[in-house]
């Protein structure tokens, strides 16, 4: 195999695709879903459309565009941001037509991190990206109304971030959870809570979902409610056990065994999880703000080098 056949078969394997979860509704998963390859999501009924969250880049949201052409007879006239993460969110302006809605505190967030994420992974081709924050925001939840089919949008508390927002389709029975649940990739709680995570993963579950598309990742059921779950426990009481014997927690992630969770990708964000961690166990407030650039910066050197971007 050439080394153009390479390019061309990994441009392939990393491409987007919808996939269709219920009548009118579908995922728009990235592949493999590691860093900056998040999912989106569309919902279609009655001629009318709505989004779930955009993409890193210019090209990648493009992607996205054309594919929602395929299947709706229309451009979305609603685009939720789950979040104000640019891998959710850079790709809004390429949808014009749409309203933007989240979280009073996603406009907030977007608007002060600006294009920061950029900075990280300079090498990665952005394109043209404009911040375009939401222009409809609320506070605990509000419902659209796309066709015949209801959308919940509802701030669950604070999980991945402080902002986040998963939207709900109670007949399809159908959620999208943002990056509050991530689908074999590692939970990350760096600007949210450990505890507040482990709390909305409670309240989700509850919702009794049939399908799950998650942040990152292949399309699940409701058992990556387990999974990620099952990580925020183990992370809490490594927390426990590490910050009681003193050590820090870069050495707590270098001492531990990942077990069950080796498997997950970007395994890294032990470090930062952890961090928010100890600041919990020493009365942190779920969501209380911390040196993020720290926390982030900590993560590089325990991993060696900063995470493949591969957006």
């Amino acid at each position: 195999m050439t080394t153009s056949d390479r390019a061309l078969t990994t441009e392939r394997e990393l491409a987007g695709r919808l996939e269709e979860v219920a009548d009118g509704v579908f995922a728009y998963v990235q592949p493999d879903g590691g860093w900056c390859l998040s999912n989106a999501g569309l919902v279609v009924s009655d001629g009318r459309s709505a989004l779930v969250d955009t993409a890193a880049t210019e090209a990648r949201t493009r992607r996205l565009r054309a594919a929602v052409a395929t299947v709706a007879p229309e451009m979305p006239r609603y685009l939720v941001n789950t979040h104000f993460h640019g891998d959710h969110a850079f790709g809004n302006f390429v949808f014009p037509e749409a309203v933007v809605v989240g979280h009073e505190r996603t406009r907030t967030e977007m608007t002060a991190a600006g294009l920061h994420l950029t900075t990280l992974w300079p090498e990665v081709c952005w394109g043209d990206v404009e911040l375009a924050p939401p222009t409809l925001t609320y506070r605990d939840g509000v419902t659209l109304h796309v066709g015949g089919t209801v959308v919940e949008v509802i701030h669950p508390g604070p999980a991945h971030t402080s902002n986040d927002s998963v939207v709900w389709l109670p007949e399809q029975r159908v959620l999208f959870t943002g990056d509050v649940v991530m689908s074999g990739v590692t939970p990350f709680c760096m600007m949210g809570s450990v505890s507040g995570s482990i709390e909305v993963v409670r309240r989700l579950r509850a919702l009794g979902a049939r399908t799950v598309v998650a942040g990152h990742g292949p399309v699940a059921g409701p058992e990556v409610f387990d999974v990620t779950e099952r990580y925020l426990r183990w992370v809490q009481r490594l927390a426990a056990d590490a910050l009681a014997a003193g050590l820090t927690p870069l050495e707590a992630a270098r001492d531990c065994e990942l077990g069950e969770f080796a498997a997950l990708l970007d395994s890294e964000r032990l470090v930062p999880n952890l961090r928010r961690a100890y600041a919990e166990l020493r009365g942190a407030q779920p969501g209380a703000a911390l040196d993020v650039g720290a926390l982030f910066a900590e993560m590089v050197t325990f991993h060696g080098r900063l995470p493949t971007c591969r957006a």
